[in-house]
């Protein structure tokens, strides 16, 4: 079969080759995918690939083949998956417990800028708990990460300051329910219950400053890859009490699978928009990773199978 593998090259780039078809484990099933979308963090990756990885984590596709062991769904199932790698081919092999069954109202293509994105955002917004009535401050608020968090809070009623800067994606943000829109963390108007920072560098401290007392920042991102220099005798003079905790989108206590299923039921009942900012073919893949490293691309990129 057909797959992309890294060319570990100065150029961080893939190309399209022939690899062995996936040899299954008793939970896993074979989708056949019919699309995927590219994530920023998987063209950090490819700057230093490990020996035999493959990249690809968002897939949406049909099931080809079932699980021996009896699990997960059954051949011909429209399905979105999100397997630990190897997913930007014609054929992936995925754990049961990582994909969820579409209905017909998900589109393909609509799923497969599903997983990463939007798995992140449902976990960030359970980590932060109950968000009715509270002030949020989200910083690199342009991405996939921020469209689905902007929308699902606003609708749990969180008033979420959202940090752009980029005007029109500024504006998306606003038509999702962000209360105000910012170009700068050094523009927002505090003081903030919480903070979801995600770009580092000179921001972190910036928006840790204008937490409420006894404020939490959550900190799950360094998009600028910039390291934070904090000061923590600043604190003194800050929000008394602060917290900050670090998340990871991967630190959960079970599979996948359910939360998929989550966000496939609140797109199909029009409660969650996915942003596609680019449909290609998948030939195109390494010239759409030029574009997401340019940030020509607003909103996901969704390479297809034909």
């Amino acid at each position: 079969m057909k797959a992309f593998v890294a060319t570990g090259g100065p150029d961080h780039s893939v190309r399209r080759t022939d690899v062995a078809q996936p040899e299954l484990r008793p939970d896993e099933v074979l989708v056949k995918v019919d699309a995927y979308s590219v994530n920023r963090g998987e063209t950090f990756q490819l700057e230093r690939p490990r020996a035999a990885w493959r990249p690809g984590k968002d897939v949406a596709g049909l099931v080809v083949q079932a699980a021996a062991d009896g699990s997960g769904p059954p051949v011909g199932r429209r399905v979105v998956a999100h397997p630990p790698s190897a997913g930007w081919a014609e054929y992936a092999a995925v754990p049961s417990g990582q994909l969820a069954c579409l209905s017909e109202e998900v589109a393909t293509i609509e799923a497969a800028a599903l997983p990463l994105a939007g798995l992140t955002a449902l976990r960030l917004l359970r980590a932060a708990g109950s968000v009715a009535g509270r002030r949020i401050l989200l910083t690199g608020a342009s991405g996939g990460v921020g469209h689905y968090f902007v929308e699902l809070a606003a609708a749990a009623g969180a008033s979420v300051t959202a940090v752009s800067s980029s005007a029109e994606r500024g504006a998306g943000l606003a038509r999702l329910g962000a209360a105000a829109v910012t170009r700068r963390v050094e523009d927002a108007e505090g003081p903030f219950d919480l903070v979801l920072e995600s770009t580092g560098g000179e921001n972190l401290p910036t928006a840790l400053a204008k937490l409420r007392p006894r404020g939490l920042l959550i900190w799950f991102g360094q998009a600028s890859r910039r390291r934070v220099e904090l000061d923590f005798f600043s604190l003194l003079a800050g929000p008394v009490s602060a917290t900050i905790r670090h998340f990871s989108y991967a630190d959960s206590d079970g599979p996948d699978a359910p939360d998929l299923q989550t966000l496939v039921r609140l797109v199909a009942e029009g409660r969650l928009h996915p942003e596609i900012g680019s449909v290609a073919d998948w030939g195109r893949t390494p010239d759409v990773l030029d574009d997401l490293r340019a940030r020509r691309i607003r909103g996901n990129a969704v390479l297809t199978i034909s």
